[in-house]
């Protein structure tokens, strides 16, 4: 199978998963902007379990050339330019990295492998600005609070639109607040721990009041290993579905910190800033349709995970040299 963006965070995580279960896994990435050494540092993790080859998904003709040589069966796509902040100062990186991305991906598949199944990644960032309540997949979509949120909408449309025309077959997965090993130092999780055990002040957002979904990495890998392994579970008559992928409860972000503090053993230091524009409020995820079409029950221990990842990065001076050279 082919995965893109196997060097990011979630990409170098479904990776290993898979590779770890016996599939051949062959990775594409082109190591930019931003974590290009981070990224270098999972590549390397990664070495020994993949094919790699160092490309960019924004080139229809070289995307074309990599599906037609490889004939997949199945295509996992994660390549993207992530977070709703930078989206403000890069509109048109992320409009390249994300709906070029998403269409060259999209055409090399309906010209050179049209019998595929095709996974993808979207965004809980889709729901827009909502302040109660589950999100749910049937809701309305079509308020997005940011550029970012916007591409990640535009895909699963572009998605709709060449599994009714062509008969592509495509899950979408709106992630939500993914953390965990090897994560990204820009989010909240990473960026806390850093700062409360070295020292650093931590900039707390409008006190933390912010809530959020916040979704273990392992729940990611579990949900795409069965959908790669269960092909005829689910709604085969229907070629394009969208699944929740999430954690099922809302935590604030002071919360969050209250918990980093306390799996680190000290106290932060808080710098207080008002909310970045198209930060939203508040995400909740549902997640009784991956549940009921695939098994999936997900976590929302977040004490837990903060647990597990704070005592990672204390042991993980590749990933925390690699993140401070940037």
């Amino acid at each position: 199978m082919l995965l893109t963006g196997a060097a990011g965070f979630i990409g170098f995580h479904v990776a290993a998963g898979l590779a770890a279960r016996g599939h051949e896994v062959t990775g594409i990435d082109h190591l930019g902007e931003p974590f290009r050494r981070l990224k270098q540092a999972r590549l390397d993790a990664l070495s020994a379990s993949i094919r790699f080859i160092r490309d960019d998904v924004t080139d229809p003709e070289r995307v074309a050339g990599i599906v037609h040589d490889a004939a997949p069966a199945i295509v996992i796509h994660l390549a993207a330019r992530a977070g709703v902040r930078d989206s403000l100062s890069a509109p048109f990186a992320y409009l390249r990295a994300n709906e070029l991305g998403h269409l060259c991906v999209l055409e090399a598949m309906r010209r050179h492998a049209p019998d595929a199944r095709l996974i993808y990644a979207s965004s809980s960032a889709v729901y827009g600005v909502r302040h109660v309540g589950l999100f749910r997949e049937d809701d309305r979509v079509d308020e997005p609070a940011s550029l970012y949120a916007a591409t990640k909408r535009g895909n699963e449309l572009a998605s709709s639109a060449y599994a009714r025309l062509f008969g592509l077959r495509q899950i979408g997965l709106r992630l939500f607040t993914v953390y965990g090993e090897w994560g990204r130092p820009d989010m909240a999780v990473w960026s806390f721990a850093d700062a409360v055990l070295n020292g650093r002040e931590a900039t707390l957002y409008d006190g933390g009041a912010a809530r959020r979904d916040f979704t273990d990495i392992r729940d990611v890998i579990a949900a795409v290993t069965a959908i790669v392994e269960r092909p005829d579970t689910g709604h085969p008559e229907v070629p394009h579905r969208i699944y929740n992928v999430c954690g099922g409860a809302s935590t604030s972000v002071a919360e969050l910190l209250a918990m980093i503090e306390r799996a680190c053993g000290r106290r932060a230091a808080v710098r207080v800033r008002p909310s970045p524009p198209g930060d939203t409020p508040f995400t909740a995820g549902d997640s009784a349709r991956l549940r009921a079409d695939y098994g999936i029950t997900t976590s929302s221990d977040v004490a837990g995970g903060v647990e597990r990842f704070v005592a990672w990065l204390r042991n993980a001076p590749e990933a925390m040299r690699a993140a401070h050279d940037e």
